[in-house]
């Protein structure tokens, strides 16, 4: 059976990040998993383009072993197989890394006519693993799709350039990365989350892979993560009437350079 794939990341919950006044050090310890919302998005983008071409969608991920928790999620929101490639202990991923063993992963199934991603990662924010992986399957790579239809062998697609749109066709395979833009996320019913319970899901250890050891070392190194700390001035002006009090605003802006 022919099959879509779509990559997505178990991240931590934004809204429970907490940052460091004074080091500006960004503490996700506490924070809550998650899949990344724009995942959400583009995991049902990948559930509407296989059901037009009669696809079985694959949901697939890469990280230690709490990630395992978003295999029911993904299975609940459309995937009808999830498959968690985990981490070795002290493997430390970046885009090379989890491009190379997206990439083995998905050598190992079977007839993929198209691997869909997002533009990038909620959390370091970098767009650099969907183009790499689409150049380790040696596959046509098509970035930032906001719209994406699939007509027997050919694939069409909306591009995002800036304030300008381009359409663009492709062979399959292909591999695609979306904007959050190309579809909602629905929130899932209690039919779809009990479901979930019943659909196959598999944990592949990435000694499995038998990739090369430049495979699996990582090229970069993050050596501060910080987060943004506003300083506010609590100024309030409360003499003189409206048009004295914005006068007074705008210079005291312009004083701090604001203007």
């Amino acid at each position: 059976m022919a099959r879509t794939v779509v990559c997505f990341k178990w991240v931590a919950a934004e809204g429970e990040l907490r940052v460091d006044p004074a080091t500006r050090a960004v503490d996700a310890s506490r924070a809550r998993r998650k899949i990344s919302d724009y995942d959400r998005n583009t995991i049902e983008a990948a559930r509407i383009a296989a059901a037009s071409i009669g696809d079985e969608l694959v949901g697939l991920t890469f990280g230690g072993p709490d990630a395992r928790a978003g295999l029911k999620d993904a299975l609940s929101r459309g995937v009808d197989r999830a498959v968690h490639v985990v981490a070795d202990d002290g493997v430390r991923a970046d885009g090379h890394v989890t491009a190379h063993v997206l990439a083995a992963q998905i050598r190992r199934l079977d007839d993929v006519d198209l691997v869909l991603c997002t533009e990038g990662a909620s959390d370091t924010y970098a767009h650099e693993t969907g183009p790499r992986l689409g150049e380790l399957l040696g596959w046509p790579v098509v970035t930032n799709v906001r719209e994406l239809t699939v007509e027997g062998r050919t694939l069409r697609a909306v591009r995002e350039l800036g304030a300008e749109l381009e359409t663009v066709e492709c062979d399959l395979p292909a591999l695609v990365t979306v904007v959050p833009e190309i579809a909602g996320a629905p929130i899932p019913g209690l039919r779809s989350v009990l479901g979930a319970a019943k659909k196959p899901s598999e944990q592949v250890p990435v000694s499995e892979l038998d990739l090369p050891a430049g495979a699996v070392t990582a090229r970069t190194t993050v050596t501060s993560f910080l987060g943004y700390v506003a300083a506010r001035r609590h100024v309030v002006l409360a003499d003189g009437d409206a048009n004295e009090k914005v006068a007074a605003l705008v210079a005291g802006l312009a004083q701090d350079g604001v203007l």
